[in-house]
């Protein structure tokens, strides 16, 4: 998927071309009725389906008007949580079938291409190099540790159905789908030359972990446990779980994405920096699914990706962006804000039982590691992150609450004690 097929759903605010647009029907054989028709793009999961989700948003606080950066897929998304800009692929293989010319000789990622170099990024499937600064850089800059951790990162593990390497994969017990542990065009800092791991070498020991090493502050999943028990706790950590887990419709399934979130926040209440941590759930896209609320179009684009507003048109050129090079006032193809997306916080600091109606995207996630480690630094080169909203006000750092733990099953999701 592309940028695009989310526009023409949206129809101009109108939010009623969703099946018509991004609608796919189930794989045969469907479990009949909506399952096999395009409608269910129209379907929502709720507290009975999500509990871990929505005993958390009970407890701590959550936003109503948070929305993906642009519209388009996950690698969209990740290259916005990171560094604010889709614009500036400075270097392709196989074609440029996932970008589009974001003016001033540039292209604009607007799909789902694999890092270039990665080793595990498919041969045939087309491969970019990001040329922009990301949160990465600004941190390892200012000497602050930090990890980006994706399942099936360790190309050295043997799964337990012999699977090892690129091709380690688990079956989840709840959909039957086989899919990779690790997913390449969801592998956040691969894009980048500066942050990026092609090779996915090892860190030499556990206290490496966050910090300069042959590694380049990427990790597996396991990294990340691994090194907290051993009192390694990176100040700024991005997880990924593995394929199977991460809530991508079509073959991970609610309960397997609890799952993973309900071990990784588990596991951080019962360490003794939980009283310093907090935990910010997101999605890098809304894998289609349909929503009433249209966001604000904070940036604008004409080109041959845009249709929200009409042929080749989200809004004007004008008020575009830059892209990553000065030559480039308004960069195209990064239409947004793009679908309202669930976001969370999870922290003895945050409100409890808190709606924020701020608006907010995924690089008010930027916004708030900048404010908090970085002195406000920001990113520049166009980024989204120079006129996004924080998410501090979904904290409240004049009170720490008494117990600001929620132990949970994550089986079931509810409450454990």
């Amino acid at each position: 998927m592309t940028t695009t097929p989310e526009q023409v759903a949206f129809d101009a605010g109108l939010m009623d071309l969703f099946p018509m647009s991004v609608g796919t029907a189930g794989p045969p054989p469907g479990g009949g009725g909506i399952v096999d028709t395009t409608g269910l793009t129209m379907g929502y999961f709720d507290g009975n389906t999500v509990t871990a989700l929505w005993n958390y948003a009970q407890n701590f606080a959550m936003s109503d008007n948070s929305f993906g950066t642009n519209f388009g897929p996950s690698t969209v998304g990740v290259l916005n949580l990171l560094s604010g800009q889709t614009n500036g692929a400075i270097k392709t293989l196989n074609g440029t079938g996932d970008e589009v010319d974001g003016g001033d000789n540039s292209l604009t990622v607007i799909g789902d291409p694999d890092p270039l170099n990665d080793v595990c990024s498919t041969s045939t499937r087309n491969q970019v190099q990001m040329g922009s600064k990301n949160i990465g850089d600004l941190l390892t800059a200012a000497g602050i540790s930090w990890g980006g951790f994706m399942g099936g990162f360790n190309l050295n593990i043997k799964n337990p159905n012999g699977t090892t390497g690129c091709a380690r994969s688990t079956t989840s017990k709840i959909t039957g789908v086989e899919e990779t542990d690790y997913i390449p065009h969801h592998a956040f800092f691969q894009y980048y030359a500066s942050t990026g791991n092609p090779t996915h070498k090892r860190p030499k020991s556990i206290s490496e972990i966050g910090h300069d090493g042959p590694a380049n502050h990427l990790y597996d999943t396991d990294d990340f446990f691994d090194a907290v028990k051993a009192g390694n706790f990176p100040a700024v950590n991005f997880l990924k779980a593995p394929g199977y887990q991460d809530g991508h419709a079509g073959y991970s399934d609610p309960i397997d994405e609890q799952h993973f979130i309900v071990k990784v926040i588990n596991f951080l209440q019962q360490q003794k920096d939980w009283d310093s941590t907090a935990v910010i759930i997101m999605y890098d896209d809304s894998d289609g699914w349909y929503d009433h609320q249209m966001g604000p179009i904070a940036n604008q684009s004409t080109g041959p990706a845009d249709a929200l507003t009409g042929p080749d048109a989200c809004g004007t050129a004008a008020n575009a962006l830059p892209g990553i090079d000065a030559g480039n006032p308004h960069a195209l193809g990064r239409c947004g804000y793009g679908p309202r997306l669930p976001l969370l916080v999870v922290s003895p600091w945050a409100r409890a039982n808190f709606v924020d109606h701020t608006v907010t995207d995924q690089t008010s996630i930027i916004r708030f590691i900048e404010d908090n480690w970085l002195s406000g630094q920001r990113i520049g080169q166009g980024s989204f992150d120079g006129i996004a909203s924080s998410i501090s006000q979904m904290f409240d750092f004049t009170k720490k609450r008494d117990d600001g733990r929620l132990i949970l099953d994550p089986e079931s999701g509810q409450p454990v004690r």
